[in-house]
């Protein structure tokens, strides 16, 4: 067995997590604190193991426990399963699945689904083309449908709508959860709106029993109004499902789509230099620090990667990168799906910074800084190596599907 100490963010979660129920469960036996007047108090009960012969060791190495006073195992933790089998009604919701997977704003809005859901309703998503996504159950998803065809490939808004309205028409859903936002969810909300001909409520980020409080006035004003059948949520409108899973039992459309001449015909993406992206904006970031050694190669990569470089502000301080590039509290907040970290440590700044970010790669010599704790995954080594096979890599694949493609 590998001796490598495997991570658990979501266990790591629930333990910094007070509100969860599981939250008491993942704490770690406390075996000394300090008493009221500062002496360290220790608790004799809680040191050693059983030997074989039932017997309460103490061993102060940790040889004969195979080192376990060093290490930490994982809790495994099954969280209740949560099941519907008749549903009084259903709470639809269309996610972006940027990627094919789930996003943090996906997850916001399948949360607020299960709040108006409740124990009777079931929470049905409808999801267009194939997807990546394994994690339904945990995102509080109790039915799914799946509208595959070469139809919803690309930029099809007049056929999806013609889906959701048959999606409507077979399950009349008390209420449909769009997310309001540049990834698709928003023009589709409204394009689905308008053909319902039915007004929504956009950028809600708040519920209250009947009403329902949206952003207005270039996000300084709040909205209340009666919670209408169609909602565009925003992102943060409510917490994330985290203490219950569900079936994801699979539903079809009871009749088949009629096919239609689309007026909008996609031509496919259009190519955008990295660099002209707003660092705001970009969804694929790939920062630099002061553990940087090699800019040229640093860049190199970057381009091989087609990611928007950034930096840390440590590294545009001594002059390797523009002002406008700097990430964190003291820079521009980012928000993107995957945010690579090569010779960050971790200020607190920095960290404040890329909060919101998806996915978090960190490549350091030290693994103990405050960036590999962050990150999803970690690359312990000398970055120019490691940059260098990164590159090698991308052109191995690029040239097999090259092949693959001829």
């Amino acid at each position: 067995m590998s001796d490598i100490i495997r991570r658990d963010p979501r266990a790591e979660w629930i333990a910094r997590n007070r509100l969860h129920p599981l939250h008491a469960a993942m704490q770690p036996v406390q075996h000394s604190w300090m008493g009221p007047n500062g002496v360290i108090r220790k608790n004799v009960h809680g040191v050693g193991f059983i030997g074989p012969n039932g017997i309460k060791r103490i061993d102060r190495s940790g040889a004969q426990q195979g080192g376990a006073a060093k290490r930490t195992a994982a809790v495994e933790v099954q969280l209740p399963l949560h099941q519907v089998a008749a549903p009084a009604f259903y709470i639809n919701v269309v996610p972006d699945m940027v990627g094919g997977r789930l996003s943090s704003h996906d997850r916001d809005l399948l949360g607020l689904a299960r709040q108006l859901a409740g124990s009777d309703g079931a929470v049905l998503a409808v999801v267009f083309g194939e997807h990546k996504e394994n994690a339904f159950a945990t995102a509080g998803v109790d039915r799914l449908l799946v509208l595959e065809g070469h139809a919803f490939d690309g930029y099809s808004p007049e056929q999806r709508v013609q889906g959701l309205r048959a999606v409507d028409n077979q399950f009349n859903p008390r209420h449909w959860l769009l997310p309001d936002s540049r990834s698709g969810g928003g023009e589709l909300g409204r394009r689905f709106a308008a053909s319902l001909n039915e007004r929504p409520a956009t950028r809600v980020w708040q519920i209250k029993g009947e009403q329902c409080i949206g952003r207005a006035g270039a996000g300084q004003q709040d909205v209340a109004r009666p919670l209408p059948r169609l909602i565009l949520a925003a992102a943060e409108c409510a917490d994330p499902v985290s203490d219950t899973r569900h079936e994801v039992l699979p539903v079809e459309l009871s009749t088949a789509l009629a096919r239609s001449l689309p007026r909008i015909e996609d031509l496919g993406a259009v190519a955008v230099d990295p660099a002209a992206i707003p660092m705001a904006e970009a969804e694929f970031i790939f920062s630099g620090g002061n553990g940087v050694k090699d800019w040229a190669l640093f860049h190199q990569t970057a381009a091989a990667l087609g990611a928007t470089e950034g930096a840390s502000r440590v590294a545009v301080d001594d002059g390797f990168m523009a002002r406008d590039r700097q990430v964190g509290a003291s820079g521009t907040w980012v928000t993107a799906r995957v945010y690579v970290a090569v010779g960050i440590s971790g200020a607190i700044q920095h960290l404040q910074g890329i909060g919101a970010c998806d996915k978090v790669v960190a490549i350091n010599l030290d693994p103990g800084c405050d960036m590999i704790k962050r990150a999803d995954l970690s690359v312990i080594g000398d970055s120019a190596a490691i940059l260098q096979a990164l590159i090698a890599a991308v052109e191995a694949y690029r040239h097999g599907a090259k092949r693959d493609a001829a």
